[in-house]
Order: structure tokens, then sequence, then C-alpha cells
């Protein structure tokens, strides 16, 4: 107990001393700003690709499993994983800034590819329930949740991708960085396990965050957390 007391003691001076500082303030409006226009462009991409969606492609992955009902694992995994971002985000406010905007970008880079992808659903796969209810619905809403997670937005996984860019921005935090891994694999299984995802889909996300991570990185080089600096694993190839 005095230990989450001293955590928490620590983090509330973490936050005096990042907001008594004008160049942070500046750094975390801006990634707020960031994340917030990108959500809006995944938006209008999502509802494009959806009614551009063409015909669906023969996958040797998914014609051999499958396809399970996920729907449970599928929606309230996503809810799970982004409350989970947002409490960590809020537990390291040092970081925040670097976090917002790479997440930024990592949605802004799915837009653009589902924006050009229109690749029609496996002609089996598992039925989502666009009312089923979870926290994230509530919070946000039916009809934002829905454009988010229920549209025809095959390439890339973002319930893979995600929690794979995460680990990344967490590396030094080893518990934080082994769960968003693990977490990775699971959703990236679950998704295919429910046919919502080609197994390409799946795959490429694992390149493409990484890709993310390293251009965020040299985009937002004055924001990396020293931490990750130092971290042998992130050193400049």
């Amino acid at each position: 107990m005095q230990a989450i007391k001293d955590f928490l003691k620590k983090t509330g001076g973490q936050y005096k001393i990042c907001f008594s500082s004008k160049r942070y303030i500046f750094s975390f409006v801006l990634g707020i700003v960031l994340l917030a226009a990108s959500l809006i462009i995944n938006v209008y991409a999502v509802r494009y690709a959806t009614a551009s969606v063409s015909n669906p492609v023969t996958d040797i992955v998914l014609s051999n499993i499958g396809p399970y009902d996920v729907d449970g694992l599928f929606v309230n995994g996503a809810a799970g994983m982004v409350l989970f971002i947002i409490v960590i985000g809020l537990l390291w406010p040092s970081r925040l800034p670097f976090m917002l905007k790479t997440i930024a970008i990592f949605v802004m880079t799915r837009s653009v590819f589902i924006s050009l992808t229109h690749i029609g659903a496996f002609p089996t796969h598992s039925t989502i329930n666009p009312y089923t209810q979870n926290l994230l619905e509530d919070i946000i809403g039916t009809k934002l949740y829905s454009s988010f997670f229920l549209g025809d937005d095959s390439f890339f996984s973002g319930h893979t991708g995600l929690p794979f860019l995460m680990a990344f921005l967490y590396w030094d935090r080893r518990w934080i960085r082994d769960f968003f891994i693990v977490l990775s694999v699971v959703l990236g299984i679950v998704v295919l396990l429910g046919h919502l995802h080609y197994s390409i889909d799946v795959l490429s996300a694992f390149f493409i965050s990484y890709g993310v991570y390293r251009m965020a990185r040299h985009l937002f080089a004055t924001d990396v957390p020293e931490s990750l600096k130092t971290d042998s694993t992130h050193a400049r190839m």
C-alpha cells in the first residue's frame, strides 16, 4: 500500500514538473490535436472503404481454420486495450506527448492503407454485433464506436498493430512491453479465428507498426523519453 502511495506521489510530482514547462505543454497539446485529427481522418477513411468494398479473396490460413465466434474477445479486447493505454499514459506523463504523436501517426498511416485497399470480408466470418455493450462504447457512443471497429477496413489489423506499437513505446518497462507483445499476438489470433482479418492484415501489422515507431522517433526526436534513447535495443541501425 505504501509503495502505491509513493508511486502516485511521484507521478503527481512529474505532472508538476511537466506542466511547468511551456515546451512540454505545447508538445502535449500538439499531440492531442494530431491524435484528434487522425481519428477524424480514420472515421472518413473507414466510411469510404466500407462504401467502396469489393469482392473477397482466398486466404490459405482462413480457409483451414474457423470461423469461431469471437465477438466478445474482439470487442472487449479492443476496449480493454484502449483503456489500459489511457491508464499507463496518465501514470507516466513525461512520455505522453511522444505516445500521443506516435499513435496519431499510426492511425493516419492505417487510414491511408484502408483508403487504398477495399477487399471485401472473407465469405465466412464471425458476426460482430454493433450493440454489444462494453465500457468503451458507453464512453464514445455506438455510432462513433462502429466507425472505428465495425467497418470494412481490413488492411492492416489495428487490433494487432496498436499493441505491438505500444510495446516499443514502453520497451524500457519490461512488464508493460511483454504484456503488449502477448496482447498483440493474442488479438492477432482472435481476428484470424473469427475471419475478421486476412492473414496478410495481421502479419503486415507487425512490420508496419515498427516502421511507424521508427518514423515517429525521427519526426519527434525531442519527445523521445531518455530511457528509450539509451536503450540498446533502440540504437540507430
